[in-house]
Formats: structure tokens, sequence, C-alpha cells
């Protein structure tokens, strides 16, 4: 099947003679530029989607997908609650816990933390702490035995190490002759783990769960129960099922909602840098446009005696958008392949970068983070792809409109 004329001329048009070598030029330069946007567009969308999976993560390590507490802080019977809410196809596991404040005390240093009384066993089931244990072992929480694993900042603040006794204090005072006193108990430091995240690290105390009802006076209640699901983004959907059919009086929320300021800024900052980034394959799009000018230019004789012989305006606009979409076309094709390839071997380039310059980017003594995790969506990469075309084919609207006005008699007069 023969191809369109207009197909045939717009490419043969891309390619230079000896009298316009600049055109050609300016048409590289504007290949060079849609490729590079797109490239940076991609890598950049990839490490934030890197970033957000790892704080992700970091942060589910502590935080359960959905977390059931008590209207009064307090659940009767969570065995029960636990067994309606695995009704949920969706719940993989469950988990019981204290949470309470605390006061952490060891010789001077005192220091405030988030207290959870957890069982080790069901707790791996739906938060990944053992990973995260530096020192130490999870498994030392056994009921009686009263020891205790902290973050490790927390730990840092308090000047405590594994087998070092801290004392606990609880906010439920005794009442005495003399006043209120308050609750005190000593806990062996057992263990100290690290997540990443400051908030946790410098915050948080692990016990077993049954020295954590006796500290507080529980008897056999719970703050609540926590649960794992099989896609953490399906935690929303599951919190409202688990919020209609609950019989316990009960605050049900999901981890999106416990950190939402934090995913959205994270969010709001890629749409913001996919903006800006876009701006640069615009730059380089509209650069068709100067191209294209200048090959009508050049090509007004051409363009007049393919008028004589019939050619349409509109195939004349054709011609000249075969052209600039080729030129966009070819750029989006580099930049495409390149990004990807790119982002794909992040955790190679970067080193190898650091190595030549002899420095770090993200310094392990200030980041907790000192690598650039990358994750490239296919999704990123089709939105980038569609964006970088349209940009590139609105470019050559305008020249190909000027291209179809030519005057035949004018431009052949000095011919």
């Amino acid at each position: 099947m023969a191809l369109p004329y207009e197909l045939l001329i717009g490419l043969r048009y891309t390619r230079a003679k000896k009298h316009n070598h600049f055109i050609s030029f300016i048409s590289l330069i504007s290949m060079a530029g849609i490729a590079l946007g797109v490239a940076a567009l991609i890598v950049v969308l990839s490490v934030m989607n890197g970033f957000q999976t790892e704080l992700r993560s970091r942060i589910l390590a502590v935080v359960s997908h959905v977390q059931i507490t008590g209207a009064s802080g307090e659940i009767s019977g969570w065995q029960a609650v636990a067994t309606e809410a695995s009704t949920q196809p969706e719940v993989l596991a469950t988990a019981p816990y204290v949470q309470a404040q605390g006061m952490l005390a060891y010789g001077q240093a005192v220091r405030g933390a988030m207290v959870r009384g957890i069982l080790p066993d069901q707790e791996d089931k739906v938060a990944d702490f053992r990973p995260h244990i530096k020192s130490g072992q999870l498994d030392a929480l056994q009921p009686d035995r009263f020891n205790i694993v902290l973050g490790s900042e927390l730990a840092r603040a308090l000047g405590v190490f594994v087998g070092d006794r801290v004392t606990l204090i609880a906010p439920q005072g005794v009442v005495t002759p003399a006043g209120v006193v308050p609750r005190l108990k000593t806990f062996t430091v057992a263990g100290i783990f690290e997540v990443g995240m400051f908030e946790y690290d410098s915050g948080l105390a692990l016990i077993r769960l049954e020295d954590a009802q006796l500290l507080y006076r529980l008897d056999d209640r719970v703050s609540g129960v926590r649960l794992k699901l099989d896609d953490l983004f399906k935690a929303p959907a599951v919190a409202r099922a688990l919020a209609g059919t609950l019989n316990t009086d009960a605050y049900i929320s999901d981890w999106t909602r416990s950190h939402a300021n934090f995913f959205r800024a994270v969010q709001i900052e890629k749409n913001m840098m996919f903006i800006i980034l876009s701006l640069i394959i615009a730059v380089a799009a509209f650069n068709i446009v100067s191209t294209l000018v200048m090959a009508v230019t050049d090509k007004q004789a051409d363009i007049a005696i393919l008028r004589t012989l019939g050619a349409s305006p509109g195939s004349i606009m054709a011609v000249f958008i075969v052209q600039g979409a080729l030129i966009g076309f070819i750029g989006l094709g580099l930049g495409i392949a390149g990004g990807v390839a790119l982002a794909l071997n992040v955790d190679v380039v970067v080193p190898f970068i650091e190595r030549m310059l002899g420095t770090q980017f993200l310094s392990k003594e200030v980041y907790y983070i000192s690598n650039l995790p990358s994750e490239l969506q296919w999704s990123d990469v089709t939105t980038i792809t569609g964006v970088a075309f349209v940009l590139a084919l609105v470019a050559t609207i305008y020249p190909s409109w000027r291209a179809a006005r030519v005057n035949p008699a004018a431009a052949l007069r000095y011919e």
C-alpha cells in the first residue's frame, strides 16, 4: 500500500540539505531538549515514588493497616472483636495491643514515651518490628519478666543499653494517706529497635501485653486490635466496612488517616514536580515552532509548486505536522529509553557518581535514607509520554497553518 504523499514529503523534509544545516541543527536541539525533559521527569518521579514507598514501609513497620480502638480507650473481650474483624476477606492477621503514656527514668535522665503492650508472636503478623531490632531480641518480652524494648533514639537519650534497668512511671497513681503516688515499675532493657522514623525511634517503648495490663490496671482489657490486610491500599474501604459491621462501640482508623498530612504533602510535592519538569518539555517542544517556521520560509517555493499541482491547504498542513511530529517522536523515544534505563539503575549510577566525585549526596549521619530509592511506575511513563507528544503536536499547529496560507503566486514571483 502506497504511503500518503504528505507523509513522504514530511519525512523527506526532516533530512538536511547542504544549504539548510542550521534548520537541522535546531531540529536536533529540539529533539535533545524533549529527550532530556522526558528522561528527567521519568527519573525524578521514579525517585519520588521510591522515597514514598520507603517511608511508607518504615511507617507501616510500626503502624498497622487498620486499627480498632475502644471508644472509651478500652475494649473488653478483644478476641471476639478480632474474630469479627477476621470475617473481612481482606484481613490477614489481627493482634491486640495496649497503648498508654509513660515516663522512663534512668539515673538522672527522664524521657516521656508512648508505651505499647504487645504479644510478640501476634505482633509479627501485623507489623515488622523484628527486622529493625538492632540489639537484643523481641522474643524477650515474656509474661512477668518485665522486659522492655526501646527505640534507638529513646535509648540514646536515656543512655541505656541492653541489660540496663529503667524505671517506668505510669500516670495512673495510687491514692495513699500521703497523697497520690505514681505507679512505678522497673523494667530490664531487652532490645533496641530502629525503624528510621524519628517519631517512633525517640518515643516508643514496647513491653509485654500482660505487663502493660497489670501496670495500667486494665485486667483483661486492651486498648484495641490491630489488623493487617492483603492490600494496604484497601485499608480505607475495609475501615468503612468494619464501621458498619462491628458490634463493639469502637473507633476505626487506617494508616492513610493516621498519617494523612504526611502522605498528602508527598503527593502534592510529586504533582508540583511533574508540573515544573513538564515546563522543560514544553520549552523544548516549542523549539519545534522555530524549526518549522524556518522550514516553511525555506520551502515556500516547494509549497507553491505543490499548491499549483492541486495540493489542498490541509495537505500542506499535514506535511509540516508530520515533520514536527517526527522531531517530537524521536526526542520522546530517546527520552523514554534513557529515563527508564536510568530509573531502573539509580542504585548503580548514583554510587558511581559519588565515587567519581568523592562525596555522598545523602550522608548517613544526617539522613535516615542514605541512598536514592527508585520505583518505576509505568503509569507515570504513559502519562509523561502522552503529555510530551501532545505538546509536540500543539507546537506544529501554527507553523503548519502559516504554510497552508502561502500564496503560490507571491512565492514564485522571484523564482
